[in-house]
């Protein structure tokens, strides 16, 4: 038989990273896709398996489906596709540039939409998996991060009908929520203004490491779990959200509002 085929976004640094290193300890073909195909070129290197790197920018249709088109010619198959690209912000509404808002949803929405639905004709022959690399900001909205909650609240719902809709096919799909993990998206997040952050306002020593986020998301794949919250503390927030939403507000508020230099009073 052929080997299996994984297809990861987002994989020049991070989780993304981390999953195409986890993989590359299995028999399997990896497909690597993010905008910095000098990472990427760098990566083919280090992994020990076949390796296909394709320059993505996943906010863009034509590049997604190009990905795809990629990896049928390569390898003729696609068993795993994990949606990991996302980008973060950190801003009030009341400060934030549209522009911004909208990036945040092209990247982290519609690059989940526009991988997934190029791809779902291979991974129906496969009975494969598709995976959403998504955040507890998903399940419960947080103040200061209006485009990032709401990217991963849309990505809940698509993730929720593809799962009905592919009920009788034999199609896996994963939703992830990891917590605070190790990762530059922080430092690239995009201020109100369309810069980036810079620095992250968070201890990233205290985090979750990339590596175990990885660890976590084949295991749940080769599993074929419906959905996995990583952290206790991202289960604490999504059971007490359905019982305390409103305590709940002012935890997570008082909470963000410590952040260094946080727009929150």
């Amino acid at each position: 038989m052929d080997k299996k085929v994984v297809i990861i976004t987002g994989a020049s640094s991070g989780i993304g990273l981390a999953l195409a290193k986890e993989y590359d300890k299995k028999n399997i073909n990896i497909v690597v896709a993010a905008r910095n195909i000098e990472k990427l070129a760098q990566l083919q290197q280090e992994l020990k398996n076949e390796i296909l790197a394709v320059k993505t920018d996943v906010s863009i249709q034509s590049d997604c489906e190009n990905l795809i088109n990629k990896t049928i010619e390569k390898f003729g198959r696609i068993d795993v596709l994990i949606n990991n690209a996302g980008i973060s912000m950190r801003s009030l509404i009341i400060d934030t540039d549209f522009e911004v808002i909208k990036r945040v949803m092209d990247v982290n929405y519609w690059g989940t939409v526009y991988c997934t639905k190029y791809a779902l004709p291979h991974i129906l022959e496969t009975k494969g998996s598709i995976a959403a690399v998504s955040s507890i900001a998903g399940f419960k909205g947080l103040p200061a991060r209006v485009a990032y909650s709401s990217s991963k609240f849309a990505i809940h719902g698509f993730i929720d009908v593809l799962r009905m809709e592919t009920l009788k096919t034999g199609v896996h799909v994963l939703l992830v929520a990891p917590g605070f993990t190790h990762s530059e998206i922080r430092k690239n997040a995009l201020l109100g203004d369309g810069t980036k952050q810079g620095e992250t306002p968070r201890n990233e020593d205290k985090m979750m490491s990339a590596e175990k986020v990885a660890k976590v998301i084949t295991k749940a794949i080769d599993r074929r779990r419906r959905k996995k919250i990583l952290t206790s503390q991202g289960r604490i927030v999504f059971f007490l959200n359905n019982i305390v939403p409103k305590i709940l507000d002012r935890l997570i508020y008082n909470g963000m509002a410590k952040e260094p230099n946080s727009p929150l009073k």
